[in-house]
């Protein structure tokens, strides 16, 4: 298959899969109160557990299922992802308890973990180099777009109809999607060279897991408590216990020593950076404009929407200075911290249409800087790894996403009330966010720029999926 086989029908089809994935992710945060008073009587921590078992599972799994697409065919392991997503929605949808619901929120989130590298891996493969940043612009605009597209969904769900609806809708719309890729996506190169290594596998498996439930679960237990103290140096060891796997292996998942690259490692880190700041503003947002603003849930959905505008026309301009990397980013990212010190400003007395503005300044911020960011973490591996190059991508921008949650949550509950702690949350946020901008800009040079356009046009070898 040529490297410029890439169509609009599978363009669209590819991007629809990841919004559609990433949109429950959002969804469910709008959901909670009808949750709570559901015939299921969820705790307090089956609540917290329905919210974050998808994300756990889609971040936890995401590198290695990247690299199984790479293996044994990316169209293959996107077709499953979309299964096992309409799989985990039916679950969900018909649970008679938490357990239940919580088990099918996991089994969607494995199922994204599958569709969001394979569908990056896809367009990587088919896009001629000329063209690979319009489509990185196109799948991270699909990502902005999954978020609003998630809080509209829960709002409209929320208000009109119930949470077993947002559910049930998600089987029907996986199928349409399951046979739109059969139809128009063409099968890709697989790579011989990519190893499934099942030790490897489950030890970084186990130890993102680990990280990333001290990371979620820590505003709620306390941040040196023992349970999650134990998970992060439980995770400190899995992930040190890989590394070492991993360099002695003659096969491993992936060789730990890509990240002897500055440009991947400014490149995850500016990833999770913009996630870090754009999720922290998702948190505070339906919170703000429901309890502060007195706004429905409908109205809160349709409220964020100035988001994927944004979004929208700065990717043409991130498009169009794709030669230009560091300077793409470092405007991207900073928008993103300003944004969030106007943001931090609002109160109840904020008109709305002030307030959008903050969110159209983070929104070209976002479509500025990520469609650069994914490109960089992508081509800084050989293009036959380019599904474990977009699950180490996907795992920095879910991991910096939980971080943005966690450090908000965090701050906030230090202060009496939304009112009083949504102000210092913000800055917080926004300060981290700008001081890692001033890392990632250091991190990328003049020749990266031409690398990250040029890299990955290693020869593919000659097996198919």
């Amino acid at each position: 298959m040529p490297a410029h086989a890439l169509k609009r029908p599978a363009l669209l089809a590819l991007c629809a899969c990841v919004l559609v994935a990433q949109s429950m992710v959002a969804a469910i945060n709008l959901l909670i109160p009808q949750l709570s008073s559901s015939s299921l009587h969820p705790s307090h921590s089956e609540i917290l557990w329905t919210v974050d078992a998808y994300v756990i599972v889609f971040a936890g799994l995401l590198v290695p299922a990247g690299a199984l697409g790479d293996r044994h065919g990316r169209k293959g392991a996107l077709l499953t992802g979309l299964g096992l997503f309409a799989a985990g929605a039916v679950t969900s949808a018909l649970a008679t308890g938490p357990a239940v619901l919580i088990a099918g929120r996991g089994l969607s989130g494995a199922g994204a973990a599958l569709i969001t590298p394979a569908t990056l891996s896809i367009l990587m493969q088919l896009s001629a180099p000329e063209h690979r940043a319009r489509s990185m612009a196109a799948w991270t605009l699909s990502i902005g777009l999954g978020g609003a597209a998630g809080n509209l969904g829960g709002g409209l769900a929320g208000q009109f109809l119930s949470w077993r609806a947002l559910f049930a809708v998600m089987v029907p719309l996986a199928a349409v999607l399951a046979a739109a890729v059969a139809v128009t996506v063409p099968r890709t190169e697989r790579s011989t060279g990519s190893n499934p290594d099942p030790l490897g596998t489950l030890l970084l498996t186990a130890g993102l897991v680990a990280v990333l439930f001290g990371i979620i679960e820590g505003p709620t237990y306390g941040w040196t408590s023992a349970r999650i103290l134990g998970a992060f140096a439980a995770g400190a060891l899995l992930i040190a216990a890989f590394t070492l796997h991993a360099l002695r292996s003659a096969a491993p998942l992936f060789d730990p020593r890509v990240f002897a690259s500055s440009r991947l490692r400014a490149a995850c880190l500016g990833t999770a950076t913009g996630f870090f700041g754009l999720f922290s503003l998702f948190f505070v947002n339906s919170q703000y404009l429901q309890g502060l603003k007195g706004f429905g849930a409908a109205v809160t959905g349709v409220a964020i929407m100035p988001l994927p505008v944004g979004m929208a026309v700065a990717q043409k301009l991130a498009t169009r200075w794709a030669g230009r990397p560091r300077a793409v980013i470092g405007t991207g990212l900073t928008l993103i911290g300003l944004g969030l010190l106007g943001v931090s400003t609002a109160d109840a007395g904020t008109p709305y249409g002030v307030y959008a503005c903050w969110l159209l300044v983070i929104s070209a911020g976002t479509g500025l800087s990520m469609p650069a960011l994914t490109l960089g973490v992508v081509t800084s591996l050989p293009a036959h790894q380019a599904g474990l190059g977009s699950g180490l991508g996907t795992t920095a921008r879910e991991t910096g996403a939980a971080l943005g949650v966690a450090v908000t949550g965090t701050v906030l509950s230090a202060h009496t009330d939304l009112a009083h702690g949504m102000g210092p949350a913000l800055r917080t946020v926004a300060l981290v966010v700008l001081a890692a901008t001033a890392l990632v800009i250091a991190g990328y040079s003049s020749r990266t720029a031409t690398r990250t356009l040029t890299a990955g046009r290693e020869d593919r070898e000659p097996a198919h999926s």
